[in-house]
């Protein structure tokens, strides 16, 4: 490590002794290289600033009643689609820049050159964009900013109006589609109905739900008729039977309560009267003592008047009297008898009837059964399609309404609108480029050059400058050293050297800050240079 800084230390010296080479480089370098920064053209920066809104009155009033598209996803699409070569190529129509190409090729490197001078910035959630473009004209550089805002605002609003035309022009070509498709389905279900109308199903069921609901009233009517007429058969023999019987056979229906007598309802009234005191009391009561009184009593007499009758019907048939039978008519208890067998027959004769009708519909089922279930499919699969279409066509339908709605909305008022913060405005003081930074990159470089031409010159012509490297390259050790006298004039030539290097750099950083106050404060620099020259 010593001797690496050792090396370093006669490297230093070296450089030192041939410090000519430093002054001669700067001296070629920088005062060029200073003249070539001053000479680069300025440059211009133009900026415009604008707020876009996408908070409209409009929107919470109408939601849930037309379509919502997010403003912010559209916005952020137009930020990125602002630098498409359309979006560019209209930029350069609106600013004349097309007039300075040439050909083909020169346009297109105007388009390119276009797309990477504009830059967009964002400042994020607040809707705030930046655009803005460095140029050598101050003009140019604002008109160019104005036609890209331009350009961004009118792509964004013309967006979202021909987006709302589009969506209502395919809304309009489908709900025709489907109107024509509606219209063939309604036309095929129409003829199917003409074709089967003997045959179409009824609304309660298809085939299979009529037969099997024409078999089951079948059913259920052949059981009400046999029970009519086994009640029939049973009146016509128990009138029969009691009428060859007589006297015995009346015993079985005294207490029979269809058969009606002039005490029935005296007797039904006392029996609720009694139900309704032995609620409250017991048999032991007065009052309820009475009612059984009252009602046995009651009991006894319609009891006596159906032996009578039932005697006197007896009566008439012993001695063969066919005028009996005008006596036992006036009997309420034969007419009554009379009545129920009656009312049996008819409705005897109805069931009979409705029995013969459901074997009629369930033989004319069955005699389908090979195509009312053809029928039945075919008609499922045209009521489906029919029913799909309408579907549709009422969708499209509203969907068309909600388009127009929407597009109405935007018509009345803007979801998205543009309100310029800062215009765009010719520069009047140049942005770059940073000379200032230049120079002194300039001046560092023309010292690095001299001190890597010294270094060169070193390697090429070496040069001892200690005892220490002496020794190293001679492999000797070293005794002593030899001062210089006086005579010989090395110091004096040595002092001369170090003030023609101090005083080479002290001129060239005085041209430097000449250079620099040109630029800082060109008023104070600029008239001393125009009253010289």
């Amino acid at each position: 490590m010593h001797e690496q800084i050792e090396k370093f230390k006669e490297t230093l010296l070296g450089v030192w002794a041939k410090k000519h080479y430093v002054i001669i480089s700067t001296w070629l370098i920088c005062p060029i290289g200073w003249l070539g920064v001053a000479s680069l053209p300025d440059q211009y920066k133009a900026s415009a600033r604008v707020y876009v809104d996408t908070q409209s009155l409009l929107r919470p009033l109408m939601k849930g009643l037309m379509v919502e598209t997010d403003p912010n996803t559209q916005i952020r699409l137009m930020i990125k689609t602002l630098l498409s070569r359309p979006n560019l190529e209209r930029i350069v129509r609106m600013t004349d820049l097309d007039l300075q190409a040439q050909n083909n090729d020169e346009f297109e490197k105007l388009i390119e050159n276009l797309k990477e001078d504009i830059i967009i910035d964002s400042a994020g959630r607040e809707n705030i964009y930046t655009l803005s473009i460095t140029e050598k004209d101050p003009q140019l550089a604002k008109n160019i900013v104005q036609a890209a805002l331009t350009v961004f605002i009118e792509n964004t609003l013309g967006e979202t109006r021909s987006d709302t035309d589009t969506a209502q022009q395919f809304l309009q070509q489908q709900i025709s589609d489907y109107e024509q498709r509606l219209i063939a389905a309604e036309k095929r279900l129409t003829e199917f109905k003409q074709k089967y109308s003997g045959v179409m199903p009824n609304d309660t069921g298809g085939f299979y739900t009529a037969l099997n609901s024409a078999n089951s009233k079948l059913k259920a009517t052949k059981l009400e008729l046999l029970e009519a007429q086994t009640q029939l058969k049973s009146a016509k023999a128990q009138l029969s039977k009691e009428r060859s019987v007589g006297k015995n056979i009346s015993e079985n229906i005294i207490n029979d309560s269809t058969i009606a007598t002039t005490y029935d309802d005296r007797i039904v009234q006392l029996q609720t009267d009694l139900d309704a005191l032995l609620i409250s009391y017991t048999e032991r009561h007065p009052d309820v003592r009475e009612l059984n009184r009252r009602l046995n009593e009651l009991t006894s007499l319609r009891k006596k008047e159906l032996e009578e009758y039932y005697q006197a019907l007896s009566d008439n048939e012993e001695s063969g009297n066919v005028t009996g039978n005008n006596s036992s008519n006036n009997n309420p208890v034969y007419q009554e008898m009379r009545i129920q067998i009656n009312q049996l027959e008819n409705l005897v004769a109805s069931l009979n009837v409705r029995v013969e009708d459901y074997q009629n519909q369930v033989n004319q089922l069955n005699a389908k059964i090979h195509i009312l279930p053809e029928v039945e499919a075919e008609l499922v699969a045209l009521n489906r399609d029919y029913a799909i279409n309408k579907k549709k066509y009422e969708e499209l339908l509203s969907r068309r309404e909600t388009a127009a709605l929407a597009k109405q909305a935007d018509a009345t008022s803007d979801k998205i609108q543009f309100r310029v913060i800062d215009p765009a405005r010719a520069p009047l003081k140049p942005t770059g480029p940073y000379r200032i930074a230049y120079f002194f990159a300039v001046f560092l470089i023309g010292i690095v050059a001299g001190t890597g031409v010294a270094v060169l010159m070193i390697q090429i012509t070496p040069l001892v400058v200690s005892t220490t490297q002496l020794s190293r390259e001679l492999q000797l050790p070293i005794f002593g050293v030899v001062s210089a006298t006086e005579k010989l004039h090395l110091k004096s030539v040595y002092k001369k050297k170090t003030r023609w290097f101090i005083t080479s750099n002290l001129m060239l950083i005085i041209l430097l800050i000449v250079f620099i106050t040109y630029f800082l404060a060109p008023e104070l620099i600029q008239p001393q240079l125009k009253r010289i020259f």
